[in-house]
């Protein structure tokens, strides 16, 4: 089969694709026929960093999250030709991701899913919509009634909670640091150029989901009424932690504090944010579709940031 295999810094310029065997079912995994992934930042920090781990059996394939079809279901109880999604779990990492004709992974992170959305769609779908998912409703309890704030709303997990939280009826305020990106925004209620304040410039805000991480997390969470809680989820401004960071002093009394890992996704969660797009109609984006043969220039977009939104690959 075709994949992509690194062991070392690989930036997009030197992504290629490989012939390796098809891997071999064992029992409690499934080997799935990949139809389609999403490209995730979490790919990009294991391609230009995190490969060099020791706990990282080299070479792999990366790719956290897939759809396809099951190829061979082994001992699980899904059936030959079921559609599935896959995420986490250690894919990508602990064992071999889906940048590959075929995926081997394990039962326990393959949901069977129903749907009429395309390939393109569907991949766009597992590993964005699922943390979208787990940071509006396990993290912050949004209801109809809330005004979220989403910071740093101009990526593909942005986008989806705009989704979302307009599917349940919330108002949205939307923010981006790019006046040239305030057009990818339409869907929000309202936009904010952010400046890296937005403490007194935003008003009503019970619920906010910060993708901009602890770089401006104090100023979010001063950005919320009393009673407000803060989800931080993403990363996006290139700080990963808050030194000196003082709970006493930098969370203001009664404003709430969480954050969403979602390396533990159920068949539970991913059936409800399916049933959910279906019931709700949504449409879910990507910014550009690429061909499996054609990866390394999908893998270059992403370095470059020349795509707005999710990159999506198809086989």
């Amino acid at each position: 089969m075709k994949a992509v295999l690194i062991d070392r810094i690989t930036n997009g310029e030197n992504i290629s694709i490989s012939e390796v065997l098809v891997p071999e079912v064992k029992p409690g995994w499934v080997l799935v026929k990949v139809k389609a992934f999403g490209i995730n930042h979490s790919e990009k920090l294991l391609r230009l960093n995190e490969i060099r781990a020791d706990y990282i059996k080299k070479p792999v394939i990366p790719g956290i999250e897939c759809v396809g079809v099951v190829e061979n279901p082994s001992d699980s109880t899904l059936k030959k030709g079921q559609t599935v999604a896959a995420l986490m779990g250690g894919m990508g990492r602990s064992f071999n991701g889906s940048y590959a004709e075929y995926a081997l992974l394990p039962a326990k992170t393959v949901f069977p899913i129903k749907s009429t959305l395309s390939w393109e769609e569907l991949g766009a779908v597992p590993e964005t919509y699922f943390t979208a998912w787990g940071s509006l409703f396990e993290c912050l309890h949004l209801n109809k009634d809330d005004t979220l704030l989403i910071r740093g709303a101009t990526c593909a997990l942005g986008y989806a909670a705009i989704q979302i939280a307009n599917a349940l009826g919330c108002r949205v305020v939307a923010t981006t640091h790019k006046q040239s990106k305030i057009h990818l925004l339409s869907e929000a209620h309202e936009v904010i150029i952010d400046n890296g304040r937005l403490t007194d410039g935003v008003h009503g805000v019970t619920k906010a989901l910060d993708l901009v991480g602890p770089r401006n997390l104090k100023d979010t969470l001063k950005a919320v009424e009393k009673g407000g809680i803060v989800c931080q989820t993403g990363l996006l401004g290139g700080v990963y932690t808050l030194n000196g960071f003082d709970p006493i002093k930098d969370i203001p009394n009664g404003v709430y504090l969480t954050g969403f890992f979602s390396n533990y996704p159920t068949k539970e969660t991913i059936s409800e944010i399916f049933n959910f797009i279906e019931k709700h109609n949504l449409n879910p984006k990507y910014g550009k579709a690429f061909s499996f043969d054609d990866i390394r220039s999908a893998v270059i977009a992403q370095d470059n940031g020349g795509v707005d939104g999710k990159i999506v690959v198809t086989l």
